[in-house]
């Protein structure tokens, strides 16, 4: 399937090019959020993930993690359909207990097609997505850390758990990064990192070396969505600055920072680039909220307007 052939939101086809980067159920927020005012979204996905029916997968066979892939699929698809709806089905009992469908059926695709990137497009083109779903690298990789003292952990889930992060990359280190992601890259108008898990999410897109290279490359307004409180282990104690922080030791430089100063304060100390402050969640919620977040960005973009998808 070519990028002519992607679904696209009806009457958006003039709005601006939008591609997302990270993992988890943040970076599927944030492509809800950009249906509402994107002429054309491209979901470029973290494929490290190591846990779970993802973790198993992986075990039994040398791929990329499908699972934060099939999170994207969903939020881009086009309506209501039964295999929407089992994309997210958990099976409860026996051999396949705990695995995800749609992980499932993005591995038998992966397979029977032989290329990670067509198995997306013909998942996408099955679920009517209204963009295009992409990995880091199409290479089997493992997350790697460097915490504060020098010493070494492998792998997202048990990185996830580490304080005191000072570094992540990938294992090998120089997969190559998916080009259609980084065609995507150059040609975008608007580069949405996060939100998500700041090391296991989205650093971990961002350490695939041409993914850091093509946003470092790329015209786009970058724009990084920081998490609505810190996260227990993996970035305890982090406001604002400690995210920038973190982000530019990994090479990475934001135009923009979006954040909730209800929910993770204020910065506590000067940052040299543009904040913008708004509410991105309601009253007790733990999650981005699309309609929040959503014309927010669309903003940012200098796009007229927002609606709901």
């Amino acid at each position: 399937m070519s990028d002519a052939d992607v679904t696209e939101d009806p009457g958006r086809h003039a709005g601006p090019r939008v591609v997302a980067v990270g993992g988890g159920h943040g970076l599927a927020a944030t492509l809800r959020a950009v249906r509402g005012y994107a002429g054309t979204i491209t979901a470029v996905v973290s494929v490290a993930d190591d846990g779970g029916s993802t973790g198993r997968l992986r075990a039994a066979g040398d791929r990329p993690a499908p699972g934060d892939l099939r999170k994207c699929l969903v939020a881009l698809a086009g309506g209501d359909s039964p295999l929407l709806r089992a994309m997210e089905h958990r099976f409860d009992a026996g051999e396949l207990d705990g695995h995800a469908f749609g992980n499932l059926l993005i591995a038998a695709l992966e397979d029977s097609e032989g290329d990670l990137v067509a198995a997306l497009d013909e998942a996408g083109r099955l679920l009517e997505t209204v963009g295009r779903v992409l990995p880091t690298t199409t290479s089997p990789v493992q997350l790697r850390a460097v915490v504060g003292s020098g010493a070494e952990v492998r792998g997202q889930v048990a990185v996830a758990r580490q304080p005191d992060l000072d570094l992540v990359t990938v294992d090998p280190p120089d997969p190559p990064a998916c080009p259609a992601a980084l065609d995507a890259i150059s040609a975008a108008d608007q580069v949405v990192l996060g939100p998500g898990s700041l090391y296991t999410s989205v650093l971990a897109a961002t350490a695939v070396p041409g993914i850091a290279e093509g946003l470092a490359d790329t015209s786009a307004q970058l724009v990084y969505v920081c998490n609505l409180r810190p996260q227990a282990s993996e970035t305890a104690g982090y406001g604002v600055a400690e995210h920038l922080a973190a982000l530019e030791r990994h090479g990475i430089r934001p135009s923009v920072v979006v954040y909730d100063p209800q929910t993770i304060g204020e910065p506590e100390r000067p940052v040299d680039v543009e904040l913008c402050p708004a509410p991105l969640c309601g009253p007790g919620e733990g999650a981005h909220r699309p309609d929040l977040l959503g014309p927010v960005l669309a903003g940012l973009a200098g796009a007229a307007d927002w609606r709901a998808p």
